[in-house]
């Protein structure tokens, strides 16, 4: 998805849905964020985001014969695997019943999901927060695809990183469309951002309040669930069958 070529002159803002809008993009990066701290600082020393460090780590167990590590590795990686294919199975049986988006359901599993580990006690194993946090990461990286025509990935920064740096160059080498190229750097700056001000936050609240910590990220996540929820039941009530821009 990430290596998809962007529109030189995205759509008018009117084409897209609710769910493609730049504030509920900049909210789940910001959760994002949240996350990955939450778990680092927290529960095990890892980012469950993305999965790159995983299968880094995959590689260097098989190359100590370090088998039992080895195997560990395989559950957070199909906890990732299995998100994406619920991710992907879903969206057509919500749309069936004509109540709302499978968007807005997301939204409302990983403020299940975020409640639930908010209950946890301190001693419970680290575990059961890195497969809970991978599988909703996994599912929200591939529901929230563009933001108003932009790819986007809301988990994790490189494509972020990578997006700034070719708008720059372009900006330079095209001195005539400039405006344009620097304003969508600036638009990726301001998902990763977004980002680090949730990993921030994260980590402050962590050392005050340990494991309920994660409860703060449901107030960005309300937000977009009551954003989402006025388009789906409001607004866009008849473009229920409407299948979001990258998808």
């Amino acid at each position: 998805m990430e290596a998809t070529k962007q529109p030189a002159n995205p759509s008018p803002a009117a084409e897209y849905l609710e769910c493609e809008r730049w504030l509920v993009f900049i909210l789940m990066m910001f959760t994002g964020g949240y996350f990955g701290a939450f778990t680092y600082t927290l529960r095990g020393g890892v980012f469950c985001n993305a999965q790159t460090g995983n299968f880094v780590l995959l590689a260097m167990s098989l190359g100590n014969q370090n088998w039992g590590q080895a195997l560990y590795l395989l559950i957070p990686i199909t906890a990732y695997c299995l998100g994406a294919f619920i991710s992907e199975l879903l969206p057509n049986q919500v749309k069936k019943l004509r109540l709302f988006r499978w968007d807005t359901l997301l939204v409302m599993i990983e403020m299940g999901v975020v409640i639930f580990l908010g209950f946890l006690p301190e001693s419970a194993p680290v575990q059961i927060t890195q497969i809970l946090i991978n599988l909703i990461c996994s599912m929200q990286y591939n529901t929230f695809r563009q933001a108003q025509g932009i790819p986007m990935a809301t988990t994790f920064c490189t494509n972020h990183i990578r997006q700034v740096g070719v708008f720059l160059c372009k900006a330079s080498r095209h001195p005539g469309e400039s405006r344009a190229h620097l304003k969508r750097s600036g638009i990726h700056l301001g998902m990763l951002a977004s980002f680090v001000a949730g990993g921030t936050l994260s980590t402050i609240l962590c050392h005050i309040l340990l494991g309920k910590a994660i409860w703060f990220s449901l107030i960005p996540l309300g937000i977009v669930l009551f954003d989402l929820l006025y388009a789906d039941l409001k607004k866009e009530k008849g473009k229920l069958d409407q299948i979001p821009h990258g998808h």
